[in-house]
């Protein structure tokens, strides 16, 4: 029972870890990344769908992205929704395909990209304590209910620390990570 529970912990945990990945996948560094684009919603015949669902996305350059539309009267739908979303980047539209070109970041926007980063590792943690503070109390009620006894539960708290304290620290791995990316000339 207490193994199951942690092993159920273990996995949100690392729910919580993939999600920061692909959240931090789309945040711009100074690389050309098809992660950047391929969440965009576009409104496609009075549905959202998302772009990597309408189009190729390559990377041709280390600075551009090249979106190649399976259906070439979606150019201008996908056009307006990359211009609608937060990338601040102008499209170039030849009738088939549209580039991104991916200006160089300035020190200052930087310094902003990392502290977007920054809250978003710090909403990793807190999900990984909300794990955490669940299964101490669904432990609790189990010791509780004499499902298990008091050193079970002290067992069982000291190795969900451990667990924590793994994906806090992988959590802290991915942020160094991306930062440095970021921060890179």
């Amino acid at each position: 029972m207490i193994k199951e529970t942690i092993k159920d912990a273990e996995s949100r945990m690392k729910g919580a870890v993939h999600t920061l990945e692909e959240d931090l996948a789309g945040i711009r560094t100074g690389r050309a990344n098809p992660a950047l684009v391929e969440r965009i919603e576009v409104e496609y015949y009075g549905s959202p769908v998302q772009l990597n669902q309408l189009a190729t996305i390559s990377i041709p350059e280390p600075r551009q992205i090249l979106i190649r539309p399976f259906d070439a009267t979606s150019i201008k739908v996908i056009e307006r929704a990359i211009i609608a979303s937060d990338l601040g980047i102008m499209p170039n539209n030849d009738g088939k395909v549209i580039r991104l070109n991916l200006p160089p970041l300035n020190e200052e926007r930087r310094r902003e990209l990392v502290k977007v980063t920054n809250t978003r590792l710090e909403e990793a943690r807190v999900a990984c304590r909300n794990v955490r503070r669940d299964v101490i109390k669904d432990l609790k009620e189990y010791e509780k209910e004499k499902l298990i006894s008091e050193d079970d539960l002290k067992r069982a708290e000291e190795e969900l620390q451990k667990v924590i304290e793994f994906f806090i620290d992988e959590i802290e791995n991915v942020g160094e990570r991306k930062n440095a990316e970021i921060m890179e000339v």
